[in-house]
């Protein structure tokens, strides 16, 4: 018994939650509200503008008995075709006038004046609101406006006389009641009509919306090719549907990148994990020298070590990604920390017959060491591993614009224009075959810049083919000069 009420219930709630029933209502609300202001209005100027309008002409009624009465009082002939003719030529517009000498005797009065209104009830009313119009129902139910006035009879005013006038306005009371028909009609079609053209009109406003979100469902993780095309729509929704698509492209990106970075991760894990299976494998395959044993074992062991640091890797970027991510800042010596980078890698620079230097201004920071000493060492490491013996690698910091500037400046072998916006990638090689055999996992320079993001700083590169690369890492901090 209770389900189909709460199943109602429950479709109106779905209904309401829809778009175009929410615009069709509210815009059928306003419509509604609109017309209904705007008839109200104009039968209230209407009613206004029609008791004016019959307030004026008992005023000027008024306005010309006085004046007879003032200025000629004998002229009965006159006065007489007024009060008692006047009326009677009227065809549609009936007025009665009476009019009572100072004792309240009637002298003239209009023909059928008695049998229209209680002179008793409009003796009373005029008594207490004189020289106003104010309404009053007739013996038969019509409805009159009626006004009351005293007037000096003669240039010297010898006696006071009292005009009575009454009008009837049934004319403007049926044009009134018609208004009201006409009025009743218009909002009656009115309501039928503004939601079905409120419905067409929000489901016409809508449908590009329609349009995005089904292009929304098609898209996938395997389809983020799908593209709204803006043109058609107006400056808003063109809009909508801009970010929309700058949004699925950002996501494309992101995807593809994703899948790039999963798929360096599956091979660089392969093969040193293959390379240690494959040296256990033929070290089982016949029984060995203790020598050739010791060789299997360090080999394993320079996988496992290149597994391991990759491994390691992964997790700093990770770890540095994270919202949780902080910094143990300390005050750092910049030019001792780069003193002790070029003493870390000085050793291998000379294997390969390069000069490494250092050129490092006074500069005092607070700063994450461990993690710059990281950003730094990756820089040189890079460094030397491209640079051809003879080379050189220098190493500079300095103060800058409130922020540490350090430069990494190398006479390797350079870098490809068209590879730069892509050597922050993670697992990005230029040369691919050749990072492979130095060792090399493409996340050095995505650490670098992970770091720099975490310090609030940047990472610049320029690079010319043959001619070297500067690497440049801005960081900001609250610096003192030594």
């Amino acid at each position: 018994m209770s389900s189909k009420p709460a199943s109602k219930q429950k479709i109106g709630s779905r209904l309401w939650g829809t778009l175009a029933f929410q615009l069709t209502a509210w815009f059928a609300l306003a419509g509604l509200l609109l017309v209904f202001g705007a008839t109200a209005s104009l039968y209230l100027v209407l009613l206004t503008e029609l008791e004016r309008s019959t307030d004026l002409f008992l005023a000027d009624k008024l306005h010309v008995l006085r004046t007879m009465l003032r200025e000629r009082p004998d002229d009965t002939d006159a006065l007489r075709e007024e009060v008692e003719l006047e009326s009677a030529a009227r065809r549609y517009e009936h007025f009665y006038i009476r009019l009572l000498d100072d004792r309240n005797q009637p002298l003239l009065t209009t023909p059928g004046m008695e049998e229209e209104l209680d002179l008793a009830q409009f003796a009373g009313l005029a008594r207490r609101v004189p020289e106003r119009a104010i309404a009053l129902r007739g013996k038969h139910g019509q409805p009159f406006r009626i006004a009351s006035a005293s007037a000096a009879v003669g240039t010297f005013a010898a006696r006071t006389d009292t005009i009575q006038i009454a009008i009837d306005v049934s004319p403007e009371d049926e044009l009134l009641a018609r208004y009201r028909v006409w009025f009743w009609g218009v909002l009656s079609i009115t309501f039928v009509i503004l939601p079905l053209a409120g419905y067409q009109i929000a489901r016409r406003g809508i449908r590009p919306l329609e349009e995005v979100a089904a292009t929304a469902r098609r898209i996938s993780s395997t389809n983020l090719r799908e593209r709204i095309h803006p043109e058609g729509y107006s400056f808003e929704l063109a809009s909508l549907a801009v970010t929309f698509n700058s949004m699925l492209d950002r996501l494309q990106e992101s995807f593809e990148r994703i899948s790039r970075f999963s798929a360096d991760i599956a091979h660089d894990l392969r093969t040193p994990v293959n390379n240690i299976r494959g040296e256990a494998e033929v070290a089982l395959v016949r029984a060995r020298t203790i020598d050739e044993y010791r060789d299997v074992l360090e080999s394993n062991l320079e996988e496992a070590v290149r597994l391991s640091n990759l491994i390691s890797d992964l997790l700093f970027l990770a770890r540095a990604e994270s919202p949780l991510a902080h910094l143990n800042r300390e005050l750092v010596d910049v030019g001792e920390l780069l003193r002790g980078v070029r003493e870390y890698y000085d050793a291998t620079a000379a294997d390969g017959g390069i000069s490494l230097t250092t050129a490092a201004a006074p500069v005092t920071a607070e700063l994450d060491r461990n993690l710059l000493q990281r950003a730094v060492g990756n820089l040189v490491s890079n460094a030397v591993m491209h640079t051809p013996a003879g080379g050189s690698v220098s190493m500079a910091a300095n103060a800058e614009n409130g922020a540490v500037r350090i430069d990494v400046v190398d006479t390797g072998v350079g870098i490809p224009p068209e590879a730069l916006p892509k050597v922050f990638d993670r697992f990005f090689r230029v040369d691919s075959s050749r990072s492979r055999a130095l060792g090399g996992s493409g996340l050095g320079l995505a650490i670098v810049q992970s770091i720099m993001l975490l310090h609030g700083g940047k990472v610049e590169i320029q690079s010319h083919l043959g001619q070297g690369t500067r690497v440049t890492l801005y960081v900001p901090t609250n610096m003192t000069r030594s």
